[in-house]
């Protein structure tokens, strides 16, 4: 009988550490709703209390499936449990489950904290025994385990025998530093072991010697239930332990995958490349081609002899199909295996279409010459399923939109004050009625939103409620002219999202494109009735 292996995602916390990477809460709601859909075990959104995003995310709670997990510090030396605000903000968040830090090196406890190694205990005994009595989950990062048993193994297995003991369902021991290497990992979590059992032990691997995922696997082979980790292996420093790597090496290997079972189905596992690729996108960078798994490098084979041996063997030069996580084998000399990724694609969008209709070509053709002007659908299924639709022939004329305006003047106002005024002209003709409408914004592309929709007409019953949440622009190449990528994310009134994406050498021109697909997406599934993504919760 196979065990249980835990996933523990932290990209919302932990991973937020990256440097660059900020995320607003419309971020952090579509990646809480992108990883419950995924399957992972516990979702951690953040710091209740810390800074005023991750207070209202945890007004209520935002996943479905997974346990929506509070983060942050065991109860402060010196006060009781009782009168600790960091604590009380813990319990007080709309959480399934309280993952709490706490020091496990001495040497952290004296520097760090300033308190004593009992002190230090009895704040981990009673936040944990705190949060169980609250009703939630209780967990313990014992952070720089590692480091701290080879400094002192007598204090840091105390750490983590005093967490169990309290009641925590979760130990969980953290190579903060990153500096551990493999064959330490499993002879360290092979001893806790003795203290803690491995089905109430996680690991926490930083990357900061490439090895968090070898590490992660060295702890699972050692004992431990619960992985944590990011998508795409985002974190501070050098990273996490990736999700996106460890999830299909769990699942599709083994050694592993004999002996252990997750709560990602195989039909999640085949949209981990999409996961990824959108995860991308919600940061505003380029995808790591050559990632494990999902990078488009990743079942890429040259022509030559390879590519003459797979054509007629995949497994020649494969470890896993690439179908099995969404990804696909790219071959210069046959265009099948593109053509198969995208009937994938199109069902998942929940579109029919039989593998011998003679469109499907032509499709393929224009997806493939709009990739390389630099359109992206990885992460916008909503311009994918408008360009397949039109080429299918089931998208309605909506509106045409027969020119457009954009004027932005510097200016000062009646106070003297100097502001920027955007003013946009569109002219539409909406089933033969030409229309212009004019509109100001904050910035030409709010303008543009405003004076598109207007007035629709009868169809602006439909898309009142549509409002643009995001908006990210990424140079496709070098030089003031250069070519740009535009990614919108729109959502409606039932809280409902979608992206689109428009290229042009004129970002004006690429965020129209992206908006226009945008309207029409809501018009389409408004008019048609058909279901939109799941609104978050």
């Amino acid at each position: 009988m196979k065990e249980r292996l835990h996933l523990f995602d932290t990209t919302l916390r932990d991973g937020q550490q990256t440097p660059g990477v900020d995320f607003n809460l419309e971020d952090k709601l579509l990646i809480a709703r992108m990883l419950d859909e995924l399957g992972v075990d516990y979702v951690e959104g953040g710091y209740p209390g810390a800074n005023p995003t991750d207070t209202a995310l945890f007004e209520k709670k935002r996943t479905q499936r997974a346990k929506f997990t509070a983060f942050g510090m065991t109860k402060r030396a010196g006060r009781s449990v009782e009168n600790d605000p960091g604590v009380a903000a813990l319990i007080a968040a709309e959480a399934d489950a309280i993952c709490f830090v706490a020091k496990s090196w001495d040497y952290h406890v004296r520097v760090a904290l300033g308190c004593t190694n009992e002190e230090n205990l009895e704040g981990i005994a009673q936040s944990v025994a705190a949060a169980k009595a609250a009703g939630r989950e209780p967990m313990l990062d014992c952070e720089h385990f590692f480091d701290g048993y080879k400094a002192n193994r007598d204090y840091a297995l105390a750490c983590a025998r005093t967490a169990y003991e309290a009641g925590a369902r979760w130990v969980v021991l953290c190579d903060t530093n990153g500096g551990t290497l493999p064959e330490e990992i499993e002879r360290i979590v092979a001893d806790v072991g003795r203290v803690v059992p491995g089905d109430h032990l996680g690991i926490h691997a930083h990357n900061d010697t490439g090895q968090a995922v070898a590490n992660s696997l060295a702890a699972v082979r050692a004992g431990v239930r619960q992985v944590q980790g990011t998508l795409n292996g985002i974190g501070e420093r050098c990273g996490n332990a990736d999700l996106i790597t460890l999830i299909p090496t769990l699942m599709l290997k083994a050694d592993y995958r004999d002996r252990y079972e997750l709560g990602v189905t195989p039909a999640a596992l085949a949209t981990l490349t999409h996961v990824s690729r959108a995860f991308d996108e919600i940061l505003n960078r380029a995808p790591n081609r050559q990632a494990p798994y999902v990078g488009a490098s990743a079942f890429a084979t040259k022509a030559g002899i390879h590519a003459s041996a797979i054509v007629k063997e995949p497994e020649t030069y494969e470890h896993v199909p690439p179908e099995a996580i969404g990804n696909r084998r790219r071959v210069l000399v046959s265009d099948q295996a593109g053509k198969a990724n995208l009937l994938a694609e199109l069902n998942r969008l929940g579109m029919q279409i039989d593998r011998g209709d003679p469109r499907l070509d032509g499709l393929l053709a224009e997806i493939k010459e709009r990739e390389a002007q630099g359109y992206a659908y990885e992460g916008a299924d909503a311009s994918l399923e408008l360009l397949a639709r039109r080429r299918l022939g089931s998208v309605p004329d909506f509106f045409k939109v027969e020119g457009f305006r954009v004027n932005v003047e510097r200016r000062f106002d009646a106070m003297g004050r100097l502001k920027t005024v955007s003013e946009a002209v569109v002219k539409v003709n909406v089933g033969g009625d030409v229309r212009m409408s004019v509109a100001e914004g904050n910035g030409p592309v709010n303008a543009l939103d405003r004076a598109l929709r207007k007035d629709l007409g009868d169809l602006n019953a439909w898309i009142d409620d549509l409002e643009l949440v995001d908006y990210k622009v990424r140079i496709l190449n070098g030089g003031t002219e250069a070519v740009t990528r535009v990614l919108i994310e729109s959502r409606d009134g039932e809280g409902n999202r979608w992206l689109t994406v428009g290229v042009s050498s004129n970002i004006i021109d690429a965020s129209f494109e992206a908006l226009i697909d945008a309207v029409n997406y809501k018009l389409l599934k408004a008019s048609t009735g058909e279901a939109m993504p799941a609104a978050a919760e």
